[in-house]
């Protein structure tokens, strides 16, 4: 295997360093040699997408991912075409920051309704692809681990994730395979052959034992009990040569040095993934 080639695949998922503000974050690729950064839309509110814009332009990174859109549900109709609206900001965000896929974290139910939220999901999903499709957008549905259901996404399976994207009957939409909210599943391999031509993303990092925090748990590659390479093969096998981003939400890993971080990261992914 040519080290070198897979190591040009590498790219920072922006909230790994979440004490670094997007100059920050774009600097330290520049400097550690990494090709591509997935933006969070909070660090682009900070500064402007103008601002936002030029950094990328000028560094020459590659965007692999803009994070995040979704969060469909809501209880009324005007609250959910308040969410579509925002949904369409950021596919126009991801579009002038030259990124092709704008990921989906779907949203939690706003009451014990869950399958109407999940319908409310598919509503909203539906209602922007014309738009996403207009600015040359992907929209990756990704599905979260089940412990994220009451507070972040009723979508909790790749298997879920294919049946929605197959109901929406659209190529602008595919899914995101993350292995911290994966791994555990016992039809993953069967999922991700399903899923082959519509993986838009593959996120990396680690689940330690024990769990650190249930949203600040993830850990750095090779530290926890995800067999990665063998996730990896899997969807490289069913047609995603992309970027490989490195996601992990961790306060422990927050507080080091972001320089310290990237270097971690880069000497983990070379190892574990």
């Amino acid at each position: 295997m040519n080290r070198d080639v897979e190591m040009s695949r590498l790219s920072l998922n922006q909230i790994t360093t979440e004490n670094w503000s997007l100059k920050e974050a774009v600097d330290g690729c520049v400097r550690n040699d990494i090709s591509a950064i997935s933006i969070w839309r909070h660090k682009i509110a900070e500064i402007g997408l103008k601002e936002s814009k030029h950094l990328i332009k000028s560094s020459g990174l590659n965007v692999s991912s803009v994070c995040r859109g979704g969060m469909f549900p809501a209880s009324t109709a005007s609250e959910r075409q308040v969410r579509i609206d925002d949904n369409k900001r950021a596919i126009e965000e991801t579009a002038e920051l030259d990124g092709n896929v704008l990921v989906l974290v779907c949203g939690p139910s706003p009451d014990k309704d869950i399958q109407e939220s999940r319908k409310w999901v598919k509503e909203g999903i539906e209602s922007i692809i014309p738009f996403a499709e207009q600015h040359g957008v992907k929209l990756g549905i990704e599905p979260l681990h089940p412990m994220y259901a009451a507070d972040r996404s009723v979508i909790t399976t790749l298997g879920e994730a294919n049946v929605l994207q197959a109901s929406l009957g659209s190529k602008q939409v595919g899914v995101i395979v993350d292995v911290f909210h994966v791994w555990w599943d016992p039809f993953l391999y069967e999922e991700i052959k399903r899923a082959k031509g519509n993986i838009l993303g593959f996120h990396v990092s680690d689940w330690k034992v024990p769990l650190p925090d249930i949203f600040k748990g993830r850990s750095m590659m090779g530290e926890g009990v995800i067999d990665i390479p063998r996730i990896r093969k899997a969807v490289e096998e069913n047609g995603y040569h992309d970027f490989v981003e490195v996601e992990i939400i961790n306060q422990e890993i927050w507080d080091r040095p972001g320089g310290e971080t990237l270097q971690w990261m880069k000497n983990s992914f070379a190892k574990y993934v």
